[in-house]
């Protein structure tokens, strides 16, 4: 096996990828970069029935938003190639033909009538050996009459496989536990148990990393490298990703959790940058540093085998939430306007200043996705009560409210520089001619405007946010219902 370290990701194009795929292709690349090695994406869509036509192409644009670069794979090339298992199929009958040749595999006759019949009332059951011991006449017979065939691995009867994790540590399983895997498939396609060995072995996979379910399973697979006289990869195995419900119940992650896809999280208003940071952390943790923000540089820096952890991870999205808060606050204007303004744009009416709005959102917000909320105030005009313009710390009441938007509407009718520190100018002007907190004049505007009281900027902001004809038509509003 080469010295050079060289990893993969082999997805199944089925939909959008799941969260937990997501991870194991980081994972898989950064133990590969952080030692100079080499990355290979692979598509394996030999369940041609679980195939979803344009999934490849998410797979591709997701390693393409989250930074994960593949020296080999599907638009990329390289010596290896096709990275598409379904165009490899002679490749993978030439080989199952190998081991039908050398014993360690068998052709199985078996309907699907007859290994239906095999299953008990809850519908389990394991194939019975049938055709493992026919007698060469027999077989040439079947295959001369054209009778449909598997090909099967033919599985020691005694005795133990077992294999070494580098994050699990050494896994045995007893061979008697082991069955009859099939390797072709009647209709000529490969399965999964059998072609990504064949294609890990030519391709100069070095480590397998994948989700710990294939712990239990991996036997097998090493019983194939051994067949084929080949070196065994060195196998990682992923702890467990988790989510957790409402009433803190932990179990696998699933839709029952909230989105769980990438593309789901992206469409959320999540940052790829936020999300590939969060799950970088989801089962790893950095030696000698507690740092959590890494840029992908930083993460292939600091990635080792040794920072995986054995138990399960918890996806928290309360904890990606302010991770991706922290990256929106980072994010230069021009790129978040990028993304703010065309949904601030159709949410509001042409008067409002989305710039501004924007700007005071920007260090307001957890994800994209909370901005049709954050600006409801803004977009229609809320229902409110009197109650509302009562604050302790600055001593205001309905009634001294309401004297100050009676004072303050005709000057503000008279503004012609509608601009935030024009209007910031005239408010305090106006508090110190009649000796009120300047807090409580902004208290009994901002109030008026905004018809809540909590806001995502102050009074004057917020009156350039409006415009003029909106803000005069707001305050004209509240003083008739403080009447």
């Amino acid at each position: 096996m080469s010295n050079t370290i060289k990893t993969r990701f082999a997805p199944s194009p089925t939909g959008y990828m799941h969260i937990g795929n997501l991870r194991t292709a980081l994972y898989s690349y950064l133990l590969s970069k952080s030692q100079g090695g080499k990355f290979i994406l692979r598509i394996e869509d030999t369940d041609q029935e679980r195939l979803v036509e344009g999934a490849t192409d998410v797979i591709i644009k997701t390693l393409e938003m989250t930074g994960i670069d593949y020296d080999e794979g599907p638009g990329v090339g390289g010596e290896n190639g096709p990275y598409i298992q379904s165009e490899r199929l002679p490749i993978y009958k030439e080989y199952a033909e190998q081991l039908v040749k050398s014993g360690h595999a068998y052709y199985c006759f078996c309907t699907p009538e007859r290994l239906e019949s095999l299953k008990d009332d809850k519908g389990i059951g394991g194939y019975d050996g049938h055709c493992r011991d026919l007698s060469a006449e027999e077989i040439e017979k079947n295959l001369s009459e054209g009778k449909p065939y598997v090909i099967r691995q033919r599985m020691p009867d005694e005795g133990t496989t077992s294999y070494v994790d580098l994050v699990y540590g050494e896994v045995v399983m007893d061979n008697s536990e082991l069955r009859d895997q099939i390797m072709i498939k009647a209709d000529g396609y490969p399965t999964y148990n059998f072609c990504h060995v064949v294609d890990d072995h030519l391709m100069g996979v070095t480590h397998v990393v994948r989700g710990n379910e294939y712990l239990t399973s991996t036997p097998k697979y090493c019983l194939l490298y051994d067949a084929f006289g080949w070196e065994r990869p060195n196998y990682v195995h992923l702890p467990l990703l988790m989510g957790k419900d409402e009433d803190g119940n932990v179990s696998k992650l699933s839709k029952r959790h909230g989105a769980v896809s990438f593309q789901d999280l992206v469409n959320d208003g999540y940052l790829p940058e936020a999300i590939v940071n969060y799950i970088a952390l989801l089962g790893w943790c950095p030696k000698d540093t507690n740092q959590e923000f890494f840029t992908m540089d930083e993460l292939k820096a600091n990635f080792s085998i040794e920072g995986l952890s054995k138990s399960p991870a918890v996806f928290d999205y309360e904890k990606l939430k302010w991770f991706n808060s922290e990256y929106i606050k980072k994010l230069p204007d021009d790129e978040y306007n990028e993304k703010a303004l065309p949904i601030l744009n159709e949410l509001c009416e042409d008067y409002i200043n989305t710039r501004k709005l924007g700007e005071l959102l920007h260090t307001r917000i957890s994800s994209f996705s909370e901005i049709k909320d954050q600006v409801r105030f803004v977009t229609s005009r809320l229902e409110m009560t009197d109650d509302l313009y009562t604050n302790k710390k600055n001593k205001t009441t309905p009634e001294l409210c309401k004297g100050i938007l009676e004072d303050c509407l005709p000057k503000l009718r008279e503004v012609s520089d509608w601009n935030n520190d024009t209007l910031f100018a005239l408010l305090k002007d106006y508090s110190a001619e009649k000796e009120l907190k300047a807090g409580a004049v902004m208290w009994a505007v901002r109030v008026a405007i905004a018809r809540q009281g909590i806001t995502p900027g102050g009074a004057t902001e917020l009156m350039e946010v409006f415009g003029k004809d909106e803000t005069v038509s707001r305050i004209e509003q509240a003083i008739n219902e403080l009447q």
